[in-house]
């Protein structure tokens, strides 16, 4: 199996040794994106509100460039520092999501990269 690396400069850089994809076959893994933004590589300004629409943002042009939106997306998992902001994530995730949405877990960390509330990865099916 050939492996194939995925970078978007719409995307923030990867801030370790990883990649923003990988696609494997029929499916593109999709690293964690915290709500980093593009070119400045900092924090976005605000609250859980901004930072999830950010990490939302930033995946959807990792599927971009692999041709792909979240229609093809087929697991996710959201990280975040506080579970008692899983409502707002939530309302916002659903208005990303395709037509079916995707299956997905989403749990409490102690901590996420540059002091971030919140980190989504995917896995999408491209076949």
């Amino acid at each position: 199996m050939v492996l194939t690396k995925v970078e978007t400069a719409k995307a923030p850089a990867a801030i370790g040794p990883y990649s923003q994809a990988i696609m494997a076959g029929d499916f593109l893994y999709c690293s964690g994106q915290v709500p980093l933004v593009p070119g400045t590589g900092e924090l976005v300004v605000g609250g859980i509100k901004e930072q999830t629409k950010q990490s939302l943002n930033n995946l959807l042009h990792v599927l971009k460039e692999a041709n792909i939106d979240f229609n093809s997306v087929v697991k996710t998992t959201i990280y975040l520092t506080d579970l008692g902001d899983f409502t707002i994530v939530n309302d916002i995730y659903a208005g990303f999501c395709g037509e079916v949405a995707p299956a997905r877990a989403t749990v409490q960390v102690a901590a996420l990269p540059k002091g971030a509330l919140v980190e989504i990865d995917a896995v999408a099916y491209l076949g």
